[in-house]
């Protein structure tokens, strides 16, 4: 019995020391898998942060975490997303989320389409008055009528003046005195020849004609009244004249105007006056006559704005030999005007424009952007002329540009153009305002 107690003593000793001993090689098998573990299943390391800088796109940068007044947190900017301050670097998977388009500057025609609406007008120039120097009164009147179509030199009227008579009388005097005394001394001719020289010129700064007073001397005799006759081609436009009336100098009888050629005043907006010249063909549509399209060219551009309206009259002058067109029929006039040759264009979406300067973002590469100052020309169809700040191929943001905006502290790199800022500084930094205009474009 003692030595079988012993055995079992000795059995479970070693069964002890045999769970002890695979108790301690476990341990060592772990900690040697752990030391041997790959790198790849590491944490990874943290990436530097440089500076944070206000969530909406302000230029304000903190070097420690904080929170704007709204209780935003600023935006840490990390070390591998520095770039010079004149550059905008955003990574590939927000420039994805934002929804950034980019498009090529290519060189393109620039025309614009000017329309108009106005008026047909008499031509001024071709408008006649007929009036009298002296007092007398309507014997007859040859046309009496309004609107009644008058050729040059065609008779009026006839009217009776007793100074017309009177002066006619004296001509006469002198002129057959002078013929009397053809023998009679130098000092007598000279002094007929004064007089009827005298009653001469009475009668021509009256508008007397040379056929009139040719005739006056083959009759020998003074007549009683005087047909005035028309001085142009044309229609009746007024016609004050009435038989039997007294008139006075000066006073007007008859208007006339010559329709043979007519203007059409037309009113341009203002933003549109600079695309408009002289000599300028334009295409004329008239609403008395759908269809019939007529040309013209703008023969004067009129020197002053209607407050009212802002818009200034430009003249197109057109020939009318059949008289259709007539004062105040409504016409619309259109003209194109633009560039002859091609020039370097943009969307005017590309365009941020704070109102002092034009930017645009030139993407550099994938996901990097400069902003650039450009200067502007003539806009056409969305598109925007670039005089200067751009080369034909580069690639400009035409989408998200306010996204990138508030995303990248853009208005601080604008504010820069080379300058570097301090990441330490807290206190907002002078720079420009978002302008409403890129908001606008965001529209598009």
């Amino acid at each position: 019995m003692k030595h079988s107690g012993i055995w079992v003593a000795l059995a479970l000793a070693g069964i002890a020391a045999a769970a002890g001993g695979g108790y301690w090689w476990g341990l060592k098998q772990v900690s040697h898998s752990t030391v041997e573990m790959p790198a790849a299943i590491t944490a990874p390391a943290e990436r530097k942060v440089l500076y944070y800088r206000n969530p909406m796109g302000l230029p304000d940068t903190s070097p420690v975490p904080k929170q704007d007044s709204m209780g935003m947190d600023y935006t840490p900017v990390y070390a591998d997303e520095e770039v010079s301050n004149n550059q905008v670097k955003i990574s590939t998977d927000k420039v994805q989320k934002l929804g950034v388009k980019t498009e090529q500057v290519l060189s393109r025609k620039m025309v614009n389409t000017v329309r108009a609406v106005g008026q047909f007008q008499f031509n001024e120039q071709r408008l006649s008055t007929v009036t009298t120097k002296f007092e007398g009164y309507i014997e007859k009147l040859y046309v009496n009528t309004t609107g009644q179509p008058v050729k040059r030199g065609q008779p009026l009227m006839e009217v009776y003046s007793p100074e017309l008579v009177s002066a006619q009388e004296e001509y006469l005097i002198a002129w057959h005195g002078r013929q009397s005394l053809s023998n009679g001394t130098p000092e007598s001719l000279a002094g007929v020849g004064q007089l009827a020289e005298s009653a001469l010129k009475r009668l021509r700064n009256w508008d007397i004609s040379d056929a009139q007073l040719q005739r006056l001397k083959k009759d020998g005799k003074a007549t009683r009244t005087l047909t005035m006759y028309s001085p142009a081609n044309g229609v009746v436009l007024e016609k004050i004249a009435v038989q039997g009336m007294r008139f006075m100098p000066g006073e007007p009888l008859f208007k006339i105007a010559d329709m043979s050629t007519i203007w059409l005043l037309a009113d341009v907006f203002e933003q549109d006056i600079a695309l408009v010249h002289v000599g300028q063909t334009v295409d004329i549509s008239i609403n008395a006559y759908p269809g019939k399209d007529l040309k013209g060219k703008i023969a004067y551009i009129y020197p002053t704005v209607a407050p009212e309206t802002r818009t200034a009259k430009v003249r197109v002058e057109l020939a009318n030999p059949d008289g259709i067109l007539k004062p105040d029929m409504y016409a619309s006039i259109q003209l194109i005007s633009g560039h002859g040759a091609s020039v370097l264009a943009v969307p005017d979406s590309a365009v941020i424009d704070s109102g002092t300067r034009q930017v645009v973002l030139v993407q550099l590469t994938e996901g990097l952007y400069e902003p650039r100052e450009v200067k502007l020309g003539m806009r056409s169809d969305g598109y925007v002329e670039v005089a200067e700040g751009l080369s034909e191929g580069e690639n400009v943001v035409v989408r998200a540009n306010f996204l990138i905006d508030a995303e990248s502290n853009l208005k601080a790199a604008l504010g820069s153009f080379g300058e570097h800022s301090s990441h330490g500084n807290t206190e907002p930094v002078a720079a420009e305002s978002t302008p409403a205009s890129v908001i606008e474009h965001e529209g598009h």
